[in-house]
């Protein structure tokens, strides 16, 4: 695990791409988003599917250009006022092996100037898939604690996401656990650093961040009743 992925010129690209956000600048420099972007994710990404099976054997890392693990760079522009076209970072997702067919936990990488990071969890899931973990959290609360509060993952990791501002329907305002209920996303976060994404053991740094989130993805696996 000693390969070096993304460099300094990876950042440059990506700030140089935040200057110029247009498709005029990105189609005069596609050679270096392939040379500095695209190919270094793909190669972290298939040779993350070696660790995978150590972290989850249910967790896919898929090389491909499209439809995998490595995210457009192509922002979606239909229900957004920002219309420039690019997304200025490198985003990694390590989905479960149900894939698309249900809003399921997942692992993600963060590349960006000025913004580095891994987290794990559920991203604005649908409300079914959140009924399920809010009702998993009441049914097996002490689970869920130890889950939320193991040592290890909370040394890395913060928990985070948007919360309602009452407790949501069908849940007592009184519960212990109401704070964690009122989320709206169970996202977990892990900060990285430029030179931790830039040095040989960035693969290691990455599957040992991802190790360390076992207890929090277990549960919410468990919660909507899928393999971990």
């Amino acid at each position: 695990m000693t390969e070096r992925y993304f460099t300094k010129q990876t950042f440059a690209f990506l700030s140089d791409l935040a200057a110029n956000n247009n498709r005029e600048w990105f189609e005069a420099h596609k050679q270096e988003y392939e040379d500095l972007v695209r190919t270094p994710a793909l190669n972290f990404i298939s040779d993350m599917s070696d660790q995978m099976p150590a972290i989850s054997r249910h967790f896919l890392a898929a090389p491909k250009k499209v439809g995998g693990s490595l995210m457009r760079v192509q922002r979606n522009l239909r229900f957004s006022r920002d219309k420039t076209p690019y997304k200025t970072n490198i985003g990694i997702q390590f989905r479960h092996e149900v894939g698309r067919d249900i809003h399921a936990p997942g692992y993600y990488l963060h590349v960006e100037p000025g913004e580095c990071f891994v987290a794990v969890g559920l991203w604005h899931p649908e409300a079914d898939v959140l009924f399920k973990v809010r009702e998993a959290i009441v049914k097996n609360s002490d689970d869920w604690v130890a889950a939320r509060d193991d040592k290890l993952f909370r040394k890395h990791f913060d928990i985070f996401g948007d919360q309602l501002a009452n407790a949501p329907r069908g849940f007592a305002k009184d519960h212990p656990l109401v704070e964690d209920l009122k989320f709206k996303d169970f996202i977990a976060l892990a900060p990285l650093s430029a030179a931790n994404v830039t040095a040989k053991n960035f693969r290691a740094l990455v599957t040992e961040r991802f190790k360390q989130a076992a207890p929090y993805m277990r549960f919410l696996c468990g919660a909507m009743e899928l393999r971990f």
